[in-house]
C-alpha cells in the first residue's frame, strides 16, 4: 500500500543557457543603442572634438536596465510561497494481510492484486512492485503497515484530493500540513479507475486550498510538482509538460499528462502546478526501468479530477455512462480495409447482448465517429466521452455502417463494477480429429466451429498457423475463432476462401477479419498474399 518509489534526480540546469541568452540579448540591445547614440553625437557635436558616447546619461540608464534583467532569471519562489501551504502529507496505517499461496509472487507489492497500478508496473517489467520497494514493510507478514503519500486541499473546509492507491484499504488516515500540524482525516470516496480519492479533515474552515485549472496545459509549459517525498517535508521540483493524452495501460480512461519534473516516492497524490498557481494535474505514476527518476512522470488532468471529485463528494462513488460495446482503435490497415479516408473513430468489435448499443442497432464492424456531434478521434476518447455522461442520459451516436453514415439515439446504462463474463469458448480444447482446410493467402488452416469441441457453433476455428505468414505476425493462434471475413459471416473454410477471393478481385491489399480470442472479439486487418 505504500506509495510507489521514486528517486531524486537533479533537474537539468537552465541557468547557463539563460545567461548566454541574456548575454546575447544584452549585446544586441547595447549595439543598437551605441549605434543610435553615436550617429546623434557625431552629427550634432561641435567640430572641436568627438563626444564620448559611452558616458552619456541615456546609455548609462539603458545599460543599467539590461544588466538588471540579465541578473534576474525567472524563478518560482513567489508561486511556491503562495501554493505550498495547500499541499499536505498523507499518512496511513492498515492491518497487514498474510499473503496466501496464490499471491506469493506478489507478496511485496504495495498495490491490490489486479489493480490498475499493479498492472502498470507489471507492464513495464516491475513485477507489480515499484523499484526499491521489494523487501519493504510487508516483510514480517503480520502487524501494521504504514504508508505515506501527498495530497492537497481543494476547499477551506478541509476537503482534499490524493491518490486512491495511497489510502486504499487504510484503517487510519492522518494528514500533516505545511505548518507542521497533524489532523485525522476520513476517506469520503475513492475511484480506482482513475486512481483518485477524496478525503476530509474536520475542525477548521480556513485551510489554505488550491484551485483546479480550467484549461489544458500546453506541451512545453512549466510545471511545479509539490509533495512530501521520502517524508522529508514539503519539497518542490520543476520541469515542463512533455506530452498529453498518454495511455499507460492502467485503465480505459487513461489520459495522463506527462511531465519531466522529478516525482519521487511520497509525491503520489500531490499536485502539479502551472505558473499561475493552479493545479494542472495530480501526480500518480512514474516510468523508471532503473528505479531512479528518468524524467517520465504522469499526472491526472485537472478536468478529470473535477469530474471525479464532484461525484465522490456527492455520493462517495463514481457512476459512468455505458453503451455496452467492445471497441478497438481504427488502425491504418483497418481504415484501408473499410475504405476510410482517415484512421479515426472507434471500431465496434462486438456489441454486448441487450446493451444500449445493441438495442439502438449498432452492429459489429460499425465505426463510431461522433457523440452528440463531437468527433471521436479514437477508442480511448470514446470511452472517456461516454464515461463522462451520467447513466440515464440520452446521446446521439454517429455511426459508419457498411459505408453509410447513420445517427442513432440511445439511453446510456451504468458501467458495471464487475468484469463481464467471457464467452464460453475453450480456445485450448482442439477436440477435433480433423486438421481442417488450408487458406493459402492467409497462412491459416481452419475447421467449422461446430466440429471442434468447446468452440460453439458460429464461425471457423483456427487449427493451424503458418509461422511465416502475415496471420502469424498479426497474432493469430490455434483455437482462435474467425467469425467474419470482409464483413461476411463464415461457417466453413469455403466461406473464408470465397471472401478472400472477392477481396483479391476487388484489388484489396488486406482483408478485415473479426476473430474471437481469449473470450473477446476484435478486428484484425491481414495483408493478402499476392500469389
Amino acid at each position: 500500500m505504500s506509495d510507489r518509489p521514486n528517486d531524486f534526480s537533479e533537474l537539468p540546469s537552465y541557468k547557463a543557457s539563460r545567461r548566454s541568452l541574456f548575454s546575447a540579448r544584452k549585446f544586441a540591445l547595447m549595439a543598437s543603442v551605441v549605434a543610435g547614440v553615436g550617429v546623434a553625437a557625431y552629427g550634432l557635436s561641435p567640430s572641436n572634438g568627438p563626444v564620448d558616447i559611452f558616458t552619456t546619461t541615456a546609455h548609462a540608464q539603458v545599460d543599467k536596465q539590461v544588466k538588471s534583467q540579465a541578473a534576474q532569471p525567472v524563478g518560482f519562489a513567489d508561486i511556491v510561497e503562495r501554493v505550498k501551504p495547500s499541499v499536505i502529507s498523507v499518512k496511513v496505517n492498515m492491518k497487514e494481510k498474510v499473503a496466501s499461496k496464490d499471491d506469493d509472487n506478489n507478496g511485496d507489492s504495495p498495490f491490490q492484486p489486479g489493480s490498475p497500478m499493479e498492472r502498470f508496473f507489471k507492464r513495464f517489467g516491475q513485477d507489480g512492485v515499484p523499484p526499491g520497494m521489494r523487501g519493504g514493510p510487508r516483510g514480517g507478514g503480520r502487524g501494521v503497515v504504514s504508508g505515506q503519500g501527498s495530497g492537497f486541499f481543494i476547499s477551506a473546509d478541509g476537503f482534499a484530493v490524493t491518490n486512491n492507491h495511497v489510502v486504499d484499504g487504510a484503517d487510519k488516515v492522518e494528514v500533516s500540513t505545511d505548518d507542521g500540524k497533524t489532523y485525522s482525516a476520513k476517506v469520503i470516496g475513492t475511484d480506482p479507475r482513475t486512481d483518485l480519492a477524496l478525503i476530509k479533515v474536520e475542525g477548521r474552515t480556513d485551510f489554505p486550498f488550491a484551485k483546479l485549472a480550467d484549461g489544458k496545459p500546453r506541451i512545453g509549459d512549466w510545471v511545479l510538482a509539490v509533495g512530501n517525498p521520502f517524508g522529508l517535508g514539503g519539497t518542490v521540483t520543476a520541469g515542463i509538460v512533455s506530452a498529453s493524452g498518454r495511455d499507460i495501460g492502467s485503465g480505459p480512461y487513461d489520459d495522463f499528462i506527462q511531465i519531466d519534473a522529478p516525482v519521487n516516492k511520497g509525491n503520489s497524490g500531490g499536485p502539479a502546478f502551472d505558473t499561475s498557481g493552479e493545479v494542472m494535474g495530480v501526480n500518480t505514476a512514474i516510468y523508471s526501468p532503473s528505479g531512479g527518476s528518468v524524467g517520465i512522470a504522469f499526472s491526472i488532468p485537472a478536468s478529470t479530477v473535477k469530474t471525479v471529485v464532484a461525484q465522490l463528494k456527492d455520493k462517495g462513488s463514481v457512476s459512468r455512462g455505458w453503451i455496452g460495446v467492445q471497441i478497438q482503435p481504427v488502425t491504418q490497415d483497418i481504415a484501408d480495409s473499410l475504405g476510410l479516408k482517415k484512421a479515426e473513430g472507434a471500431l465496434v468489435a462486438e456489441p454486448q447482448a441487450d446493451g444500449p448499443a445493441a438495442k439502438a442497432g449498432i452492429k459489429s464492424g460499425d465505426v463510431i465517429t461522433a457523440v452528440n456531434g463531437t468527433p471521436v478521434k479514437d477508442a480511448r476518447e470514446l470511452a472517456r466521452t461516454i464515461g463522462g455522461f451520467a447513466p440515464g442520459n440520452t446521446v446521439k451516436i454517429n455511426v459508419l455502417h457498411k459505408g453509410e453514415d447513420k445517427v442513432l439515439s440511445m439511453t446510456l446504462g451504468q458501467l458495471p463494477n464487475t468484469v463481464e463474463a467471457k464467452a464460453d469458448v475453450d480456445s485450448g480444447d482442439k477436440g477435433s480429429s480433423s486438421r481442417g482446410s488450408d487458406v493459402p493467402r492467409l497462412g491459416l488452416t481452419v475447421s467449422p466451429a461446430s466440429s471442434v469441441a468447446g468452440a460453439g457453433k458460429d464461425g471457423v476455428v483456427v487449427t493451424g498457423v503458418d509461422p511465416k505468414s502475415a496471420a502469424a505476425e498479426r497474432g493469430f493462434k490455434e483455437g482462435d475463432v474467425i467469425l467474419e471475413v470482409a464483413g461476411k459471416s463464415v461457417t466453413n473454410p469455403g466461406d473464408v476462401r470465397e471472401a478472400i477471393v472477392a477481396a483479391h478481385n476487388d484489388n484489396k491489399n488486406s482483408v478485415l477479419i473479426r476473430v474471437r480470442s481469449n473470450g473477446s472479439s476484435k478486428f484484425v486487418a491481414v495483408p493478402l498474399a499476392k500469389s
